[in-house]
């Protein structure tokens, strides 16, 4: 297993620091030494300082046979991906190389532009800057094109933006220049993937060592699934956030609060619904690990006025009522999009595809009720006595259920978290050949995908993504049910001494 870990965690490192090295450099012959550097550093180092304190006991040969395919699959994944984020012409290495859709719909075009103008434009969120000009409002979009790839909706805050705006070398009004946009797209992806893979290794190691060692050999369950590598290939940042966010709680855990708060600040300032975990730091009376979260949140928030001036803000506070209805996601224009919609208050617009009446009203009460529930519940587990190992688990789930308040919630990005709670669910658990073909049914279930412009009627395209959209939900809820603990010599001595 040692070896193992440390292999597969330095070829993926090599990955990285090639497609990184390719968008820094621009040298294909010097990211390749990058590359293979990097890797035997990383697979040296780790096989002479495990990244966790492994217990081989816990993991059964079973477990490790799993383990050591995904692994296997998963850098087959990656590498794949790699190979298509440095040339988009090779659409062969792309996730889903049947689909238009997939290989030509980059979220990162969004973010891209949106930093490009910010502070040049009176509006960020104005429709023309991602779409082209359209006689019917109510139609699909026709969005534009940066080199081979349609332009996103930009939707987030403008304090996001301050992550793309380092990572890019142009701003200026306008799309950016192409070759531009293809280095940030290089660095993007490995920041991406090096951040999500890091939070999955520190996620394991602050579990205790017999639930580590499981956590971090079904962890490539995550790395190889069709949901995560279509996030990583659109360059949707959904999975950086929560990485962040997790990394946030995590360095909470061990005391390190500026730290945590910096990350959970940003990741807050950034997508919204990881403030959700306010209410639990709340709860439990985290009152430095608030505090520090808070400060740091100023100071994202002053940092992006200085760099952006005041007028992103201003269109952010007259956009926002319409992100949180819905109004402004043109995916509600297509039925087919409204069909492949996790999100709880999506629910009325999933139903308006079978001939339900739906209205944004409608829609936003459901959200205002969802939240109110969501709160109440991250309240309610708080408030309970938590074990180490627990605590991870309740994290993530509070995490998806943050996610699930969006109006608009792709099935593809729903399905990295659902997966990682699956993963760190079942290593709380003995090993056994029911219980991991249990994990195995349930990971398939989540890769259920249809990609949107293979031919399918909207009903059915509802139907199906509602089987990973009820196992998403059903796991959120099954990781706030509390867990009978293991009994302890401390509980069995009293019986026997009744006995």
């Amino acid at each position: 297993m040692r070896g193992g870990i440390a292999v597969t965690l330095g070829a993926l490192s090599g990955l990285l620091a090639w497609v990184a090295g390719r968008g820094l450099l621009g040298s294909p012959a010097a990211a390749i030494v990058l590359g293979m550097a990097t890797a035997a550093i990383v697979g040296v180092l780790l096989f002479r300082n495990p990244p966790i304190a492994m217990d081989e006991e816990a993991a059964p040969r079973p477990l490790r046979v799993l383990g050591g395919a995904t692994a296997v699959l998963s850098l087959v994944q990656i590498a794949r991906l790699a190979v298509f984020t440095i040339d988009p012409a090779k659409v062969a290495y792309s996730a889903v190389p049947g689909s238009e859709w997939e290989v030509r719909h980059s979220c990162l075009t969004a973010y891209a532009a949106a930093a490009r103008v910010a502070g040049h434009v009176p509006n960020i969120y104005e429709e023309v800057l991602y779409s082209l000009p359209s006689d019917d409002p109510t139609a699909p979009r026709v969005a534009r094109t940066l080199g081979p790839f349609k332009v996103d909706v930009y939707e987030y805050p403008p304090t996001f933006l301050l992550l793309p705006r380092a990572l890019s070398w142009s701003s200026g009004e306008g799309l950016p220049p192409e070759p531009d946009f293809d280095r940030l797209r290089m660095l993007w992806f490995a920041l991406n993937v090096g951040v999500i893979v890091f939070a999955l290794v520190v996620t394991a190691r602050i579990l205790p060592p017999a639930a580590g060692t499981r956590a971090i050999l079904l962890a490539p369950l995550v790395l190889c699934a069709l949901p995560t590598a279509s996030t990583l290939q659109k360059g949707n940042v959904q999975g950086m956030i929560l990485a962040g966010a997790m990394l946030a709680m995590a360095l909470f855990e061990r005391g390190r609060s500026a730290g945590g708060g910096f990350l959970l600040a940003f990741a807050g300032a950034s997508k919204l619904y990881p403030g959700l975990l306010g209410v639990y730091l709340l709860t439990r009376r985290r009152w430095r690990d608030i505090a520090w979260t808070v400060a740091f949140g100023f100071g994202i928030v002053l940092v992006s006025l200085l760099a952006f001036g005041r007028g992103p803000w201003d269109a952010f506070l007259e956009h926002m009522p319409r992100l949180l209805s819905g109004e402004s996601f043109p995916a509600f224009r297509n039925p087919m999009a409204m069909a492949i919609n996790f999100s709880v208050p999506g629910l009325v617009f999933k139903a308006h595809v079978f001939g339900a009446p739906a209205s944004f009203e409608a829609m936003k009460i459901a959200g205002w009720v969802y939240t109110f529930a969501a709160v109440a519940a991250i309240w309610f587990v708080a408030r309970r006595p938590l074990r180490p190992e627990e605590k991870p688990v309740l994290w993530l789930a509070m995490l998806i259920l943050a996610t699930l308040r969006s109006p608009f919630l792709p099935q593809s990005y729903a399905g990295f978290p659902a997966l990682w709670l699956l993963t760190l669910g079942g290593a709380i658990e003995e090993p056994t050949p029911r219980r991991l073909a249990i994990i195995l049914t349930i990971w398939a279930g989540l890769n259920i995908m249809w990609p949107l412009d293979w031919p399918i009627d909207p009903r059915a395209l509802a139907i199906l993504s509602s089987v990973p959209q009820a196992l998403t939900i059903l796991l959120a809820v099954l990781a706030l049910v509390p867990r009978r603990a293991p009994a302890t010599d401390e509980d069995v001595a009293p019986m026997r001494l009744a006995a």
